[in-house]
């Protein structure tokens, strides 16, 4: 695939710039890190996995009126995206108490949460991405308060399209993670929902037994890493039943409809 200068890589994924004007291509890589990078990896065929289950998620969210940097996936490995101004905070939402939530707050692991609980991190590996407040956020300019008003909406709306999407399939969506960009376009500032929607970013857990189908996988050395994420894309008619990294299929997700509580 054809593609401009390298413009960032991070810890899954290189950004390129796009041949048309801005345009990015977004290359997921077969790398795994856990404690902000401080477990690192490679998970032959991740990269292929998550482009698939994003595209697939991020196209659903188009077609729901919820605008993503997504325009297309070009190949087993790559999307061509919008090329945004990523906003340096990392939007968690939660529905169910686990990982870091639980050893900060001494709160019982899979403790149900009454509502989504929304978090804020500042995106920054050396610091470990340190939990924020708003007013943080508003004090360093990081986002303004317009935006974050913005956002919240966005982020409750994501997580009741994303928690009914993977119910329908077995699966409970405990806790996921969210990136924005600003996209400059005919002299106004548009929010994209970025980055990408994945088991390297959600938390996802069978809804029979709470077996992993997610990261966590890597994180506590529970091992079948690629296995789980096969589970997730065939759930969610992506993949074939027996498959292997290279057969995930290539036509257009399919649209999922659910039923609000």
């Amino acid at each position: 695939m054809n593609k401009g200068k390298k413009l960032y890589e991070g810890k899954a994924k290189i950004i390129y710039e796009g041949l048309e004007k801005g345009t990015a291509i977004q290359h997921f890589k077969d790398d795994a890190t856990a404690f902000n990078n401080q477990k690192k990896s490679s998970v032959e065929g991740k990269g292929v996995l998550n482009n698939r289950i994003s595209e697939h998620i991020l196209q659903n969210l188009n077609q729901i009126g919820i605008k993503t940097h997504l325009i297309k996936r070009l190949n087993m490995r790559e999307q061509l995206v919008h090329l945004v101004e990523i906003i340096p905070i990392e939007f968690i939402v939660r529905n169910i108490a686990t990982g870091s939530l639980t050893k900060r707050l001494n709160v019982t692991d899979g403790t149900v949460l009454k509502e989504p609980l929304i978090e804020y991190c500042y995106k920054n590996d050396e610091l470990g991405d340190p939990l924020v407040a708003i007013e943080h956020i508003k004090a360093f300019n990081w986002a303004s308060l317009t935006e974050i008003d913005a956002i919240n909406p966005i982020l409750l709306r994501v997580n009741d399209f994303l928690s009914g999407m993977f119910r329908g399939v077995g699966i409970k969506l405990v806790d996921f993670k969210l990136e924005f960009g600003r996209l400059e376009k005919d002299g106004k500032t548009q929010l994209l929902l970025a980055d990408e929607i994945s088991p390297d970013t959600c938390r996802l857990w069978d809804i029979k037994n709470d077996r992993k189908l997610d990261k966590d996988r890597f994180r506590k050395d529970l091992g079948n890493i690629i296995e789980a994420y096969q589970e997730v894309a065939r759930r969610l008619g992506i993949a074939p039943e027996q498959s292997n990294i290279t057969e995930v299929k290539s036509g257009k997700p399919r649209t999922i409809n659910f039923r609000r509580k």
